[in-house]
């Protein structure tokens, strides 16, 4: 009789422990049209967002957490980027690595944004030659980390991109030779591999110079449908005034497909970490910011990171650096 009793009571209590137990509504899915990304009732989405750093140091630093996610929302962003390190992938192997990813993915959505994932590599894949070990992979690992993520994200409306390379580059012939057709064929494959095992998510595709340059997009584009492109225009790559050179470095293929540039922002010359190429102020902030505006090109700043740079912020109370009181103003439409 207790035993029925019991039985009965937590048959009345599971409705509610399964809302107090369920996640966010599904996000609504974004596709490519033309050349914007559009939700299911055809209204244009403009990304706005943040990169995370290494979801595995996020995890040693103990910030892999619902705050972390939450902080990013409350400054504005709609979006946030999960860099993968090809290291840090081995490291922690593939099932742990997973797991890290579903907790973020599942944090992400019960803060209201989507996620890239991208593998976040420097280098040249064809002649798997990298910037430092930290980039090292290769064809088959690469093809293999898509080919998952397509089977384990299939459907997954959160995980909204898969940024297929962070930023090829030969460094000036040090690390061999690249040719965009050998590059363009090479993206061609992952997108096949990821469409074959069901991946529903949009694939990004960078170009040379450190994901700085699409020139060749205007006469080879990649050749598959429902992509975007991406740039990572850091202040330094081009001298000011900076939007008539972007235009013609990049611009313009938001004329035809999606643009999100999924690294910009910039670092003062006296502040930690400032390297070229981000070293600018405010100026830079103002010109990328209006010139995506006046396009509708997506865009996503690094990094909500104490420690990596240009930081977004200084220490563990989410306490802004100059670099990120300018963006939390833009996210939060205050500027």
């Amino acid at each position: 009789m207790h035993q029925t009793l019991f039985i009965l009571f937590l048959g009345f209590l599971s409705p509610f422990y399964a809302f107090s137990q369920n996640t966010a509504p599904e996000l609504p899915l974004i596709r490519v049209h033309g050349n914007h990304f559009i939700t299911p009732d055809s209204q244009t989405f403009v990304f706005k967002g943040l990169n995370a750093s290494d979801p595995e140091n996020l995890m040693n630093a103990q910030h892999w957490n619902q705050a972390y996610f939450n902080t990013m929302k409350s400054w504005g962003a709609n979006i946030v980027r999960f860099p993968v390190h090809p290291r840090a992938w081995r490291k922690l192997g593939k099932t742990k690595y997973i797991q890290l990813l579903d907790d973020g993915v599942k944090m992400a959505r019960e803060a209201g944004l989507y996620v890239i994932i991208d593998w976040h590599s420097i280098g040249n894949l064809r002649t798997e030659m990298y910037q430092d070990d930290n980039y090292d992979t290769t064809q088959k690992e690469t093809f293999d980390f898509w080919r998952t993520m397509a089977k384990h994200y299939k459907g997954n409306t959160t995980v909204a991109f898969f940024e297929l390379f962070n930023e090829p580059t030969t460094y000036n012939g040090q690390l061999g030779t690249c040719t965009w057709e050998e590059w363009k064929k090479l993206m061609e494959e992952i997108i096949g591999i990821i469409r074959a095992n069901g991946g529903t998510a949009i694939p990004l595709v960078a170009g040379f110079d450190w994901a700085y340059d699409l020139t060749p997009i205007s006469t080879q584009p990649i050749e598959a449908e429902g992509i975007a492109y991406v740039s990572h225009p850091y202040p330094m790559k081009r001298s000011q005034p900076w939007a008539e050179q972007w235009e013609s470095d990049w611009g313009f293929v938001q004329e035809k497909y999606p643009v999100i540039l999924t690294e910009i922002g910039f670092c003062g010359a006296e502040e930690e970490g400032a390297h070229i190429p981000v070293i600018s102020d405010e100026s830079y902030g103002d010109a990328i910011t209006q010139y995506c505006q006046k396009k509708g090109i997506s865009w996503v700043v690094w990094v909500f990171d104490p420690q990596w740079a240009p930081r977004l912020f200084t220490d563990w109370n989410y306490t802004p650096t100059r670099h990120g009181v300018y963006f939390k103003k833009v996210l939060s439409g205050k500027k």
